[in-house]
């Protein structure tokens, strides 16, 4: 046994001394793995940057002040936010209604199954729970769900629904698209922003799904326009405040536990929305407590939960949005028409009998006021909940979903994407090209400000650690790394950030390079340590796009390296699909600092990522708005010759997608072919 104890501990110890002697002979990963910057600075910069950018409340002094700046938020949101690209051809286009089959509700009531169209192709199934024996005209109630897999079917949904009908009114229980009969991974939310690629607001399908409700709702004989509500729990209540603050054929709104300021969710990460609650360009026009106010002088019910185990606590979601609202409903004077409900048990996330029984009131106050009989008091019904099976509603195959849209979007993507043929064009393409490609990302021109950090030596290796200032807004950690011999410079940048590129920059250090391995917004330890893609959405819903911020952050880092070598254009190495989109945008945007590019497990086309139905966790970047749109892989290389780009190891893919560039280079005046060895 003694022996085998020092057998072991010699081994250990050989294979301690080997390891640190192999250090010493190579210290470039320990250098790559310096802290600069810390984890806490990424989330703390980013929370900084969105709140400085998230719009306030406007002071208005009257009514028709604010009924006027209302109606402009609610034109812009839906033209630069909702209806962009081929959504507003689906805006406009004629969808269909089909009613399908009726079926016993309870004492009093009946169930009508239906399915209309959100947009052409993409069905939604729905119910409307009918009182018998109707006549005139009865309020009409629009029930939206959230994140639940049951969908439509979700117990306390039902109930509500029941109840409304047997006070007399007409219910509408629409499905939400990923939910339910909708719950494929085609429909999966964080997949919307494949549409967003393609330059088509991911948020359209949501919007249209409950507007195409409210408009079926609104087409029945007996629905009574002036009497239309909208509720839904969670995602439910994020439904209710986006079209009743968009569509004013809504006449009252109750969103329960639903949403908050985007100021709030900074701070409190469970409110972090999904991709529909954050959506691209959003916060450059309104942010929640607009859309709250915009509501005035409209009944508004907002309801939250005092321990909510979800998101939306109602101890700091509620406040900010009542001061808001509160100003703008007292211009009206109708300061009662605005009214809030916490409910303390179970204070969880619910919207079970206290909060239906609040909303309850709510529709007796406002519809039926002055009416002894209206009883808020919930009718027991629980025996008359159906199973998924007895509402499921048939739907076309296949029905459209998120990928299946973008699929058909991107078939025609880039426009005019292909290359000039002649070389009196090929100026021109890229300077209009460029433009399109910089108004896309969003692109900064940054002047950073370098401090150094520290230095230290090892071997014939010195490494200098340095935070760039990025116009005071991001600070962004840069190993530089050198040789004895040092005739060049190259800005090294990769996927798994710079802690994973050791053997890369080793070689670049034996080919006489000198190294700067930077970590980029989102990458390495630039990475936001808690939700960080979530924070991404949140970046671009203010206005700008996590792609244009890394490919601004690359092109400082290129011109300040240039710039300390008097002019000496540099070497830009992307090891990685994401990286190596930053960087071809990067040196698009910089002509003079950036002298080539090697992109290394390159993607050939940005149609990979709709192809592989992608989700945007995966990498936020990518998802840029309109970026499919003006430029595909080729393009972004045609932008940066006649200066070489070189694919390296190109998959099968980018060999096909990338086919015909030394031609381009050609034409330009350069022998060069990107895609050979």
């Amino acid at each position: 046994m003694f022996t085998r104890s020092f057998l072991q501990i010699g081994l250990a110890c050989g294979v301690s001394i080997l390891a640190t002697a192999a250090a010493a002979q190579n210290p470039v990963a320990d250098f790559l793995k310096h802290e600069i910057t810390g984890n806490e600075l990424p989330l703390a910069e980013v929370q900084r940057y969105v709140e400085a950018r998230v719009p306030r409340m406007p002071s208005c002094a009257t009514a028709a002040e604010w009924q006027a700046e209302a109606d402009r938020l609610r034109r812009a949101v839906l033209e630069q936010v909702v209806y962009r690209g081929e959504a507003a051809s689906w805006r406009d286009a004629e969808v269909r209604v089909e009613w399908r089959e009726t079926i016993d509700g309870g004492p009093g009531y009946r169930i009508k199954k239906l399915r209309y169209e959100a947009l052409p192709g993409l069905w939604i199934p729905a119910l409307l729970y009918e009182p018998e024996g109707l006549s005139g005209r009865v309020p009409g109630v629009l029930n939206v769900n959230g994140h639940t897999s049951l969908g439509k079917q979700y117990p306390p949904k039902q109930i509500r629904c029941i109840h409304q009908a047997k006070r007399g009114m007409l219910a509408l229980n629409i499905e939400w698209v990923g939910m339910g009969q909708l719950a494929t991974g085609g429909f999966s939310h964080a997949r919307m922003n494949q549409l967003d690629l393609c330059g088509t607001a991911g948020l359209a399908p949501f919007y249209l799904c409950m507007k195409r409700g409210l408009d079926v709702l609104l087409s029945l004989e007996h629905t009574d326009p002036q009497r239309v509500a909208v509720t839904g729990l969670s995602g439910g209540g994020w439904q209710t405040i986006l079209l009743s603050a968009l569509d004013t054929r809504v006449t009252l709104a109750n969103p329960v536990a639903g949403y908050s300021s985007f100021l709030t969710r900074a701070r409190h990460f469970k409110d972090l929305g999904d991709s529909e609650q954050t959506p691209t360009d959003l916060a450059t026009v309104a942010d929640y407590t607009h859309l709250t106010a915009m509501l005035a002088p409209r009944p508004t019910l907002l309801t939250y939960n005092a321990k909510d185990n979800c998101c939306f606590e109602s101890g700091y979601a509620l406040q900010p949005l009542l001061d808001a609202a509160g100003p703008m409903f007292r211009l009206f004077d109708k300061p009662d028409a605005l009214r809030s409900h916490v409910n303390e048990e179970p204070g969880t996330h619910n919207y079970e009998l206290d909060n239906r029984q609040a909303f309850y009131r709510m529709l007796g106050d406002f519809f039926f006021p002055g009416n002894a009989d209206f009883d808020v008091r919930e009718i027991p019904s629980d025996s008359e909940v159906k199973t998924a099976e007895q509402l499921n509603v048939e739907l076309p195959s296949p029905n459209a979903d998120f990928h299946t849209l973008a699929m058909a979007l991107s078939r025609s993507l880039p426009r005019g994407g292909d290359l000039p043929r002649a070389a009196v064009a090929a100026s021109g393409w890229q300077t209009e090209r460029l433009q399109r490609l910089r108004d896309v990302v969003r692109a900064k021109d940054y002047k950073p400000i370098a401090t150094e950090a520290g230095r230290e030596s090892r071997g014939d290796v010195t490494a200098v650690y340095w935070r760039l200032l990025m116009d005071a807004d991001w600070t962004v950690p840069v190993v530089e790394l050198a040789g004895r011999r040092a005739e060049k410079t190259a800005v090294l940048v990769a996927d798994g950030g710079r802690q994973a590129v050791g053997t890369e920059a080793t070689q670049l250090l034996s080919r006489g390079y000198r190294v700067l391995a930077v970590d980029p917004f989102y990458f390495g330890e630039s990475k936001i340590r808690q939700s960080d893609w979530l924070f991404a959405l949140l970046v671009a819903a203010v206005g700008d796009r996590p792609l244009g911020l890394q490919a601004s952050q690359l092109a400082a880092v290129a011109r300040w390296a240039a710039g300390r070598e008097s002019g000496q254009p540099v070497e830009l190495v992307a090891i990685g699909p994401r990286t190596g989109v930053s960087a071809l945008v990067a040196a698009g945007l910089e002509k003079q600092a950036v002298g080539a590019v090697e992109l290394r497990q390159s993607l050939g086309s940005l149609k990979e990522i709709i192809e592989r139905n992608a989700a945007v966790a995966e990498s936020p970047e990518l998802f840029c708005f309109g970026l499919l749109e003006c430029c595909d892989i080729k393009p972004l290389a045609a932008l940066v010759a006649p200066r070489p780009v070189r694919f390296s190891e190109p998959s099968e893919r980018a060999k096909q997608e990338l086919a015909g560039l030394d031609a381009w280079y050609e034409l330009l005046g350069s022998h060069h072919d990107p895609l050979s060895p």
